[in-house]
C-alpha cells in the first residue's frame, strides 16, 4: 500500500495541473471506484464537472482536492482520492487508456503555454488493478487545532489564508497528522505511545497516532533506531521515542529523495514512473542477506497478517514482562 512518501510524490506531480484548473468532464467507468462517495456516478460527475479545483493536498496517505464553491455558497467540498492498495493518478493528454482506469478527469489547467495560450486541457486517470481504491466528494469540516489541514506544496506560499487550508475531509479527520507536518505535535505523540502496551510497531502504524508510516518505513525506521518492533511502546524512554520518530523523518525524506519506494508496476508517478528507494532499504525486502550495520543475517517474521525485517543482533527481542 503506498505510504506517505509516494502519496507526496503523488500530490506533488498532480499540483501544478490541478492548481486553479477547471474540470470540464468526468467519466466513470468502473462504478466500484465510487466506494466512498456518496451517490451513483452520474451524482459525482454532475457535481464535479464545472468545478475549479485549489489545491492538492496531503496529510500522511490521505490525498484531496479542495473544490471552489460557485458563488461562494454551501458547504464547503473536496475530491478525495483513496490509493488503496494499487491505486494510480496518472496525468496526461491524448493518451492511449490506461489498462484498469475506473475514473477519468479531464480539466482546464490555469496556466498559460509560452505562446501566451491557455494550456491544453489534460486528463486524469485513476487506475485501479485491485479496485480497493476509490475517489469520492466529501465536504469538509474546520480542522480541530486551527492549523492548516495538510501539506499543499507551492499552494501553502501562494494561498495562506485561503479558507480551504484549514478545512479537511470528513473521511480524513480522523487521520493523525504526519512526522512531516509543522503541525504535528511531538509531545502529543510520545504522551500518547506511553500510553500503550503494545508493540511500537503497531503503534507506528496507528494512523490515529501517526500518519503516513506503512510497513516499509516502520521497518526501516525501528531498525534505524536499533528497536525490536515487540518492544511495548510504554516500556521505552522518552529518549528512545524521540530517536525513532526522528528516524522515522530521516527515512520518509530519503524516500521521497527517491521518489518512493516502487516493488512492480502498482507504485508509479503521475507520469507512470517507478520510485527507487527499494535500492537503498535496509530490511524491509532483505530477508537473508547480511545487517548493513552489523552483518548479522536479516530475517522476516510474522507480524499481523503481514510480516516485520529485523536484524536479530541490533534489534533484540525484548524481555518478557515480570509481575
Amino acid at each position: 500500500m503506498p505510504e506517505l512518501p509516494e502519496v507526496e510524490v503523488v500530490r506533488a506531480g498532480l499540483e501544478p495541473a490541478v492548481s486553479g484548473a477547471r474540470v470540464l468532464a468526468v467519466h466513470v467507468t468502473d462504478e466500484r471506484a465510487l466506494t466512498r462517495h456518496d451517490g451513483p456516478a452520474e451524482d459525482f460527475a454532475d457535481r464535479l464537472t464545472g468545478r475549479t479545483i485549489a489545491a492538492a493536498v496531503r496529510r500522511g496517505k490521505f490525498l484531496w482536492m479542495p473544490l471552489e464553491q460557485p458563488g461562494g455558497d454551501g458547504t464547503p467540498e473536496a475530491l478525495v482520492a483513496h490509493l488503496g492498495m494499487s491505486g494510480q493518478i496518472l496525468l496526461g493528454r491524448d493518451r492511449p487508456a490506461a489498462r484498469h482506469r475506473r475514473i477519468v478527469i479531464a480539466v482546464q489547467p490555469s496556466g498559460t503555454d509560452p505562446d501566451g495560450a491557455p494550456e491544453a486541457p489534460v486528463e486524469l486517470e485513476f487506475v485501479d488493478q485491485r479496485t480497493f481504491g476509490s475517489m469520492a466528494i466529501d465536504t469538509t469540516v474546520p480542522t480541530v487545532d486551527g492549523a492548516p489541514a495538510g501539506f499543499a506544496g507551492a499552494s501553502d506560499d501562494r494561498a495562506p489564508d485561503a479558507a480551504w487550508r484549514r478545512r479537511i475531509p470528513t473521511q480524513v479527520s480522523h487521520i493523525a497528522r504526519d512526522p512531516l507536518d509543522p503541525a504535528f505535535d511531538d509531545d502529543r505523540f510520545l504522551q500518547m505511545a506511553r500510553k500503550r502496551s503494545s508493540g511500537i510497531k503497531r503503534v507506528l502504524l496507528d494512523q490515529g497516532v501517526v500518519s503516513g508510516i506503512g510497513n516499509i518505513y516502520a521497518d526501516e525506521s525501528l531498525w534505524a533506531a536499533k528497536l525490536h518492533y515487540d518492544r511495548p511502546a510504554d516500556r521505552l524512554p522518552r529518549a528512545a521515542l524521540r530517536l525513532l520518530l526522528e528516524e522515522v523523518r530521516t527515512v520518509l525524506r530519503r524516500a521521497l529523495e527517491d521518489g518512493g519506494t516502487s516493488f512492480d508496476a502498482q507504485y508509479v508517478n503521475v507520469n507512470g514512473q517507478s520510485g527507487y528507494f527499494s535500492q537503498r532499504l535496509n530490511v524491509y525486502g532483505q530477508q537473508g542477506k547480511p545487517c548493513p550495520r552489523c552483518g548479522t543475517t536479516i530475517v522476516r517474521q510474522e507480524f499481523m497478517n503481514r510480516s516485520s525485517h529485523i536484524c536479530p543482533v541490533c534489534q533484540p527481542r525484548p524481555r518478557l514482562r515480570t509481575r
